[in-house]
């Protein structure tokens, strides 16, 4: 597994680590997760050598911490570098924050975070968090020892990442980035800027929510297909990310263990500025073809969920991006709609409360979206 260095930090770390906030669950309609074969996953993948392990308060509705605490029983614990997050949403007062990282390291099994981020910062919960004294909280948490690293995750815009990185003597940041991303959120100034501050920079969506390793419309299969060399969807996506000589750990939310081993060997292979011009080329025309077809610029990230009302958010927008990306039957489209409309889901339900707006990581027009799409494919 080939490692980075961890910003200013001397440590090294692996450019691959496991993400835990999709793994599998009992069934596909399922939300429970599937326990036994999580554990199995992510002690392959340790196995492998990825051993950054991240995950947070929420994930999997707050088990996730648990399963990766199972995963390193039995001595795994001194193997990997574990980060998990700060939900700021839950903080009320000051307090509050060494109860939950209290909770978190007994959910852990462990004394010490070796990354503990303040979660999806934005224009909202950075001053709200800045107001309950954090940066003092991080101090004290790592003077006693219950955290190594100190950093945050993000999910805004350029302006306030810069603001946020010159706040506070952070270790590490975590940020969305993909070829699809490059202007968008912290993007690549971003990246550049917080390492060039001597940041740790850790990658999510890296394949925009597995968008980027599905199915391909034909106009873009013809695009890879030029290429010199065969390579997977997800391969062309992930030696992109980690073609960024500023990017430490790229965190792939694998669920299957032959997701593992395709990533596995592509982080031995993919070295910082490895990609061809040429290469770069067929990308750049891949994400010309894509932002011309999706509709809504949806990760299915899920924090827009739960509705109050039911709506089903993420699925809606899943479904109307596949079917404007893949060129689906206008009937097969209509026909998923009018099964969520049957399970009370459809955005007729909508109550205009803004919730999903004010949650949402993409700062999307989420209820205009849902009126649109209603429209198109409700009764």
């Amino acid at each position: 597994m080939q490692k980075r260095k961890f910003g200013r930090q001397g440590s090294e770390v692996p450019v691959l680590g496991f993400g835990a906030m999709r793994m599998p669950t009992l069934s596909p309609e399922s939300r429970e997760l599937d326990e036994s074969l999580s554990v199995a996953l992510l002690r392959h993948a340790i196995d492998k050598g990825i051993s950054y392990l991240d995950t947070a308060y929420s994930y999997h509705g707050g088990r996730s911490e648990a399963v990766v605490a199972k995963a390193l029983a039995g001595g795994r614990r001194d193997e990997v570098m574990v980060a998990t997050k700060l939900p700021h949403w839950l903080v009320e007062k000051p307090e509050d924050m060494d109860r939950l990282l209290g909770e978190q390291l007994e959910r852990l099994q462990t004394a010490q975070v070796d990354c503990y981020l303040l979660h999806a910062l934005n224009k909202e919960s950075w001053p709200k968090l800045c107001g309950h004294d954090v940066l003092a909280f991080l101090d004290r948490a790592r003077a006693d020892g219950r955290i190594k690293y100190a950093g945050f995750s993000f999910h805004d815009r350029l302006p306030l990442f810069k603001q946020i990185v010159d706040a506070y003597d952070w270790d590490c940041c975590l940020i969305q980035l993909n070829y699809m991303d490059v202007d968008s959120q912290a993007g690549i100034e971003g990246l550049r800027y917080a390492a060039g501050r001597g940041l740790a920079v850790q990658i999510m969506e890296p394949l925009l929510g597995g968008r980027l390793a599905g199915t391909q419309p034909e106009e873009v299969r013809a695009v890879w297909a030029r290429a010199p060399v065969g390579r997977t969807p997800a391969e062309w996506g992930l030696r992109w990310v980690w073609n960024q000589p500023e990017v430490t750990t790229v965190l792939s939310g694998m669920n299957t263990m032959e997701q593992i081993e395709e990533n596995s060997r592509i982080a031995g292979e993919a070295w910082p500025c490895s990609l061809s011009s040429a290469e770069l080329d067929l990308i750049r025309e891949v994400r010309e073809i894509y932002r011309r077809r999706t509709k809504v610029n949806c990760t299915g990230c899920g924090y827009c969920l739960p509705c109050p009302a039911g709506v089903r958010i993420r699925d809606i927008f899943y479904e109307y991006n596949q079917a404007a990306m893949y060129d689906l039957p206008r009937r097969e489209t209509q026909a998923m709609y009018q099964w969520f409309a049957e399970r009370q889901g459809d955005a007729s339900r909508c109550t205009d409360c803004g919730q999903c707006e004010a949650a949402c990581p993409q700062t999307l027009n989420v209820r205009e979206a849902l009126r649109d799409i209603h429209l198109a494919f409700g009764d």
